[in-house]
């Protein structure tokens, strides 16, 4: 397997997707329908991949326990997903301020719904693919307590009762889910590297913004999209072991490909959170 590029742009990111993987079906708050991918137009901008490291400010305690002989690989992710972060969001951070802090948004509640919806996809396409396994380890991340689709489900269904008006995915949501998609069956690396992004960045950083625009838009009403059964440290710990024993069985060369996938990664959540203040 060819390592990806060391350093990859926003836009170069969009350029790699493949046309068009299927979405599965799904459902939304009663309705039923079936997406695939599509041009995002315009382009991930720098700016949005600053966003995610926004999210995953607060993030990532180091693991506990890894690989032996070594350092756990979970602390390779981490390392380098801090990188992408400003000076003033965290120690490590090496990158200039290019988004407004989240303090400063001004979120509007069809920006957050859209945020939701695409979230829920994202989250449901990660699910699936784990349940499916594709790749035989797949299966060892299934049920681990960090699942948010369901949670999402009642998110929208209470915005639903209070009159708003449910939209469908939109571009971001649905070009990253096939992303997913694709990776999941040709490059188990680079899946990987998303979903220990997308689940870890939203049990620190996105627990902050939801709380925000809560307190701005909501009421400070806490959805259960920022809600986990047990104890969130203990399921984030079962996950980062699981991780580490997957990893251990990699090569260099697929550990550093991986790795490679972060930008990439931030810069794809950082459209669905660019929804929440425009």
């Amino acid at each position: 397997m060819a390592p990806a590029p060391a350093s990859l742009s926003a836009p170069r990111a969009l350029s790699l997707l493949a046309p068009a993987a299927r979405v599965s079906p799904g459902r939304w708050n009663g309705l039923s329908f079936s997406v695939a991918a599509r041009p995002v137009t315009g382009v991930v901008s720098a700016a949005q991949t600053r966003l995610v490291a926004a999210a995953a400010a607060t993030e990532m305690a180091p693991a506990a326990s890894g690989e032996e002989g070594g350092k756990p690989f979970v602390e390779e992710m981490r390392a380098v997903a801090m990188k992408l972060h400003t000076k003033d969001q965290a120690r490590e951070g090496e990158k200039e301020p290019q988004a407004p802090p989240v303090a400063k948004w001004e979120p509007s509640v069809q920006g957050y719904l859209r945020f939701l919806v695409d979230s829920r996809l994202v989250f449901q396409t990660l699910e699936d693919i784990v349940d499916r396994a594709a790749v035989p380890w797949y299966s060892e991340f299934r049920n681990t307590g960090l699942e948010r689709s369901e949670a999402l489900k009642k998110d929208l269904e209470w915005f639903k009762e209070q009159g708003h008006t449910i939209p469908e995915p939109s571009d971001p949501g649905t070009t990253y889910a096939s992303l997913l998609e694709e990776l999941s069956e040709k490059d188990p690396q680079a899946f990987i590297c998303h979903f220990y992004n997308v689940y870890f960045a939203h049990t620190a950083g996105g627990r902050m913004i939801g709380k925000k625009v809560s307190e701005k838009i909501l009421n400070k009403k806490e959805l259960e999209f920022y809600k986990w059964e047990g104890n969130l440290s203990q399921l984030l710990q079962e996950v980062r072991n699981k991780l580490n024993q997957v990893a251990s069985s990699w090569s260099r060369e697929e550990k550093d490909h991986c790795l490679e996938e972060t930008e990439k990664s931030f810069a794809y959540s950082g459209a669905l959170l660019r929804h929440i203040f425009t």
